[in-house]
C-alpha cells in the first residue's frame, strides 16, 4: 500500500484513540466508526476485516461466559462469596484488596484472565456496595493483577497462547518455570505499591464492618434447581479450562458448551430474552471495533514495520533484541491490542534462526512479558482492561481512562524494569 493509505490508516487509528480516550462518545461507537471508516476508504476488504482480523474466538468466549455470568448471579452466589471474602479479613478495607488482588491473578493464571475477570468482577462490585466504599481501586487493582497473573503460564493471557502454538518445543510447564519466577516479584513489588498509595484513600466505617460480620453469607443464596445447576456447570466450564490442553479442546469450545447447556437446562425457570438482554453487547461491540481498526494498521504495514524496525535495530545481537522486544512490545501494547503485534512479531523473531541463532528462548520469554504486562499501561491495552471497565459502567461504577493510566503506566514501567534485571541474569549474560 501506498504513503497516502499508511498515512489515512494512522490518522484513523489515533483520531479514535483520542476519542476512546476523551470518553466524550461512546468507547463502542468511536471504535467501530473508525473501523467502518477504513472499510468506506478501501484500506481493508469487508472479508479481511470480519474473517482475519475480527478475532471471534474471543468475541465468542467472552459472549459464553458473560451468559454463565449472568444466570448464576441471579441466585446470589457472587453476594455469598463476597460476604465469605470479607469476613475472613474482617472488613478491612487493604487486606480485603489484597485478598481480591491475589485471587484474580491466580485465578488469570490457571483459568485465563479474561474469564477470571468476567468471575470477580460482579462480585467486587457487590462486596463495595455493601461496605459502601469506592470500588475504583478493587476494580484498578482486578485489571492490574488479571494481567500481571495471566502472565505467568501458557493460557492465562492470548499472546502466551499464540507464542505456545508457534513454538513447538515450548510446553506448559516450560511457561510456568520461565515465568512464573518474575510474574511472582512483579507481583510482590506491586501489591505492596498498591496497597501504600490506597492505604489512606480507603476507609471502611466500623459500623458498616460490625454489619457486615452479623451476615449470614448462606441468607443471599437463592436456593432452587436453578442455583444448582448453575454452580454445577459453571464448575464444570472452569474445569474444562483446567482440563483443556488434555481435553484438546479450546477454551472458547469449553465456554460455548457451557453456555448453551446452562441455557438448555434453565429454560423453565427463565427467559433467554432475558439472559440475553444482560449481555455486555457494548464490550463485545467496542472488541469488533478494536480488532477491525487494528486490521487496517496491519493491512497498511505499520504493524509488520514497527515489528520489523525493531529488529533492523539490534542487527542480529539477542541480548540487545531481546532489552527492544520486552520494552518495544511492552509499551506498544499498552495502545495497541497485544494480539495483532504478537501475531506480527512471531515470523520476525523465527527469521532470526535464518541468522544460525539456535536458542531463540530469550526473545519468545521476552515478547511474552513484554506484551502481556504492557497492557496494564491503558485501559484498551488488553481484553480484561476493556470488560471490567464494561462491567462498571453497567453498574455505575466508572473510572476514567486517565485515572487507570496514572496508575496502570508506572506498574508497566515498574514491571519491565523488573523483567529486564529478570531476563539479563537468567537467560542473557552468557551473551556479553
Amino acid at each position: 500500500m501506498g504513503n497516502v493509505s499508511v498515512t489515512l490508516a494512522f490518522i484513523i487509528f489515533l483520531a479514535s484513540y483520542i476519542g476512546i480516550m476523551t470518553e466524550k462518545i461512546n468507547r463502542a461507537l468511536v471504535a467501530c466508526c473508525g473501523g467502518v471508516i477504513m472499510l468506506v476508504l478501501g484500506l481493508l476488504e469487508v472479508e479481511q476485516a470480519f474473517f482475519e482480523h475480527v478475532d471471534w474466538n474471543t468475541i465468542a468466549l467472552l459472549f459464553s461466559m458473560m451468559v454463565l455470568v449472568s444466570i448464576t448471579s441471579q441466585n446470589g452466589v457472587f453476594e455469598y462469596i463476597a460476604i465469605l471474602l470479607a469476613r475472613q479479613v474482617k472488613g478491612k478495607p487493604i487486606p480485603l484488596l489484597i485478598v481480591m488482588s491475589t485471587i484474580t491473578a491466580i485465578g488469570s493464571a490457571f483459568l485465563d484472565n479474561v474469564t477470571t475477570v468476567l468471575l470477580l468482577v460482579p462480585i467486587i462490585i457487590t462486596l463495595t456496595n455493601m461496605l459502601n466504599v469506592s470500588s475504583t481501586p478493587f476494580l484498578i487493582s482486578a485489571i492490574l493483577f488479571a494481567n500481571i497473573g495471566g502472565t505467568a503460564t501458557l493460557i492465562g493471557d492470548p499472546p502466551n497462547i499464540m507464542i505456545g502454538q508457534a513454538v513447538d518445543h515450548l510446553d506448559f510447564n516450560d511457561f510456568i518455570m520461565n515465568l512464573g519466577p518474575v510474574v511472582f516479584l512483579i507481583y510482590i513489588v506491586v501489591i505492596g505499591g498498591i496497597s501504600l498509595f490506597y492505604r489512606r484513600s480507603l476507609f471502611i466505617s466500623s459500623e458498616k464492618r460490625l454489619q457486615l460480620m452479623q451476615l449470614d453469607p448462606k441468607e443471599f443464596l437463592k436456593k432452587g434447581p436453578m442455583l444448582y445447576k448453575s454452580v454445577t456447570v459453571l464448575l464444570l466450564t472452569i474445569c474444562g479450562f483446567l482440563l483443556h490442553p488434555l481435553l484438546h479442546l479450546d477454551l472458547t469450545t469449553v465456554a460455548m458448551s457451557g453456555a448453551l447447556l446452562l441455557l438448555l437446562i434453565t429454560t423453565e425457570e427463565q427467559e433467554i430474552e432475558e439472559v440475553f438482554r444482560s449481555i455486555e453487547w457494548v464490550t463485545l461491540f467496542f472488541f469488533i471495533g478494536l480488532f477491525i481498526l487494528v486490521g487496517g494498521l496491519i493491512e497498511v504495514g505499520i504493524i509488520d514495520e514497527m515489528a520489523r524496525g525493531i529488529l533492523s535495530w539490534t542487527e542480529g545481537d539477542i541480548p540487545k533484541t531481546a532489552i527492544i522486544i520486552l520494552w518495544g512490545s511492552g509499551l506498544l501494547s499498552g495502545f495497541v491490542d497485544n494480539i495483532p503485534f504478537v501475531a506480527a512479531m512471531i515470523p520476525v523473531i523465527m527469521e532470526f534462526e535464518e541468522y544460525g541463532i539456535q536458542n531463540l528462548d530469550p526473545l519468545w520469554w521476552a515478547l511474552a512479558l513484554g506484551s502481556c504486562l504492557g497492557g496494564n499501561a491503558t485501559l484498551i491495552g488488553a481484553s480484561a482492561n476493556v470488560i471490567v471497565a464494561g462491567l462498571a459502567s453497567k453498574s455505575k461504577q466508572t473510572f476514567s481512562f486517565v485515572q487507570f493510566f496514572l496508575i496502570g503506566f508506572p506498574v508497566v514501567i515498574v514491571s519491565l524494569i523488573i523483567s529486564t534485571i529478570y531476563l539479563v541474569l537468567r537467560y542473557l549474560l552468557a551473551y556479553f
